[in-house]
């Protein structure tokens, strides 16, 4: 932990982000769940024990979204403008990926709003297929990309 994080008694603090200006942020990340056979033909059949799989997991992840501040410790809570989660099936690993974007106005930007929702529409998709068996596989969670704030674009590289 940075020392610029810490109060004079060393305990962790929340930032101070009242002299950052206002500005558009935007936050993008991905992730991914390798699903065995009979999962990812459960979630392509739409046939799971509870429900419409991929719909259910973007709602979810809107709603982690929503609540990041309450999970994350020292995270400052934003009134986000837009989250959305995408969910589809990628045949090839054989799995789900998940990508989701965060936007907001403010003084702190929506990294951690937009990794939430990842994460969260990702074990959705795991409660909801684990009926078929636990051998599933939740990684590759990364931020693709951010704008915004006083630390400008930024952009993973491949």
């Amino acid at each position: 932990m940075s020392l610029s994080h810490l109060d004079a008694e060393g305990r962790a603090r929340m930032v101070d982000v009242g002299d950052k200006p206002v500005t558009e942020r935007r936050a993008i990340a991905e992730g991914v769940i390798e699903l065995s056979e009979t999962a990812f033909d459960l979630v392509r059949g739409n046939s799971g024990p509870k429900g419409d799989v991929l719909s259910t997991a973007e709602l979810a992840g809107t709603m982690g979204a929503k609540r990041t501040a309450e999970l994350i410790p020292l995270c400052h809570p934003l009134g986000l403008d837009h989250v959305e989660v995408r969910a589809s099936l990628d045949a090839d690993l054989p799995g789900v990926r998940v990508r989701a974007t965060a936007r907001a106005t403010g003084r702190t930007g929506v990294e951690m709003e937009a990794l939430t929702a990842v994460s969260v529409a990702l074990l959705t998709v795991y409660d909801m297929v684990k009926a078929a068996g636990h051998d599933m596989l939740i990684g590759d969670i990364v931020l693709t990309e951010k704008s915004g704030g006083t630390s400008g674009n930024w952009k993973r590289s491949s």
